[in-house]
């Protein structure tokens, strides 16, 4: 039971207090520039879970087996292999997808986020709780995306998710959505500028949500000395 509490724990942590984007600062090229749609965000999130969660695997696996001496290159070398498998599939089963985030699926091989998982916990855990770990970095990040993309596309041309049957297929076409019929958008909102302006916001409401969790588990602690 106390396993299963502490791979758990693997993940909300890595969803929220150690979140790839809004607490490590690290993946923000993509995060910036791929956002200009929440579908964009979706895509790109999922191919670095996806890379994030079979390389945390691959490395953790081999842990015992690499020498300190090759580590870097050989975690590099693993890392770039499974991003090039997913980018050809990307290619070959969502071309249309590809042709936006192309670039940015090959840039995965140098997203510090995963060589720092890799280096940080891989080379140091069994493979579940590498694998666990990769998943709630990966699905942190994606979410981070899908939120910055959202608020710059309905701001930016009053849709949400548009495109989004080219990414899933042609049965998640009601996911595409018209919020706002007639809008003529605001083109800050699509432009890098605004990347930057969602994120800054993003930060400040995380900053303020931890900041009031901890008031209030101050106040319990508090309460519960009183009674005590």
């Amino acid at each position: 039971m106390s396993e299963q509490k502490s791979h758990w724990r693997y993940f909300t942590e890595a969803l929220w207090s150690y979140n790839v984007a809004l607490v490590q600062l690290l993946a923000l090229c993509p995060a910036l520039a791929v956002t200009t749609t929440a579908t964009n965000g979706l895509g790109m999130g999922l191919a670095t879970t996806l890379v994030l969660i079979i390389t945390n695997a691959i490395i953790s696996s081999l842990r015992h087996t690499i020498s300190p001496a090759v580590r870097n290159p050989l975690m590099i070398g693993i890392i770039a292999g499974v991003v090039t498998m997913i980018d050809m599939a990307m290619n070959a089963w969502m071309h249309e997808m590809y042709k936006v985030l192309g670039l940015f699926i090959a840039l995965i091989v140098t997203n510090c986020a995963v060589l720092g998982r890799a280096e940080s916990f891989c080379s140091k855990n069994p493979v579940l709780p590498s694998m666990i770990d990769g998943l709630g970095m990966g699905l942190g990040f994606t979410w981070v995306l899908i939120v910055i993309g959202g608020v710059r596309e309905i701001l930016g041309s009053g849709t949400l998710f548009a495109g989004a049957s080219l990414l899933l297929g042609e049965h998640f076409h009601w996911m595409e959505l018209t919020l706002l019929p007639d809008f003529q958008g605001i083109l800050l909102a699509i432009l890098p500028p605004g990347a930057f302006i969602v994120l800054g916001f993003l930060l400040a409401f995380k900053r303020v949500v931890d900041r009031r969790r901890a008031e209030r588990r101050s106040r319990s602690h508090g309460e519960l000395v009183v009674l005590q």
